[in-house]
C-alpha cells in the first residue's frame, strides 16, 4: 500500500473513532429518548456517505494518461503493413476473425493470413501474445 493511500485511510479511521466518541459523549440513550431514532439513523448515514465520498475522492488517481502515440519505427522495423495494422487493432479490441473480416470488407481467410503474418513478424504463437507484444512496442493502445 502506498504512502499516499495511507493518509486518507488514517483520516477515515480517525473520523470513525471521532464519530463513536461523539455518540458516547452525547449520552446516546438520553438523546434517543428525546428525538426519534430515524433522525439519528439518517444523520449517521449522511455522515458515513459524506466520509465515503471524501475518501473515494482522495483515493481516486487524478493523473490522466497521455494520448497514445504509435511507435512508427517499430512498425517499419517489423514490416507491418497498413492492412495488418488494421487487423491487429481489431484483434486488440477483442474482435473475432469474422468481425474483423466484416469491418475491413475482406474474407475471413484473408484475416487468418494477416494474423499468421503478424504472428511471424511479432515472433509469437497466440493472439494474446501478439496483442501483448504490440502494446509493449506501442503499436496499439
Amino acid at each position: 500500500m502506498s504512502r499516499d493511500m495511507l493518509k486518507p485511510i488514517a483520516i477515515y479511521a480517525l473520523a470513525l473513532a471521532a464519530g463513536a466518541f461523539a455518540l458516547q459523549w452525547l449520552e446516546y440513550k438520553y438523546l434517543a429518548r428525546a428525538f426519534a431514532p430515524e433522525i439519528y439513523v439518517g444523520l449517521i448515514a449522511l455522515g458515513f456517505t459524506a466520509l465515503g465520498v471524501w475518501v473515494g475522492h482522495r483515493l481516486t488517481p487524478k493523473t490522466i494518461s497521455p494520448a497514445f502515440q504509435r511507435n512508427e519505427a517499430a512498425l517499419k522495423s517489423l514490416g507491418v503493413t497498413d492492412r495488418e495494422l488494421g487487423v491487429l487493432e481489431r484483434l486488440a479490441a477483442g474482435r473475432s476473425n469474422k468481425e474483423i473480416a466484416r469491418d475491413l470488407d475482406i474474407s475471413p481467410n484473408t484475416v487468418k493470413t494477416h494474423i499468421a503474418n503478424l504472428f511471424q513478424k511479432l515472433e509469437v504463437e497466440r493472439r494474446t501474445q501478439a496483442i501483448q507484444k504490440a502494446r509493449e512496442l506501442s503499436i496499439v493502445p
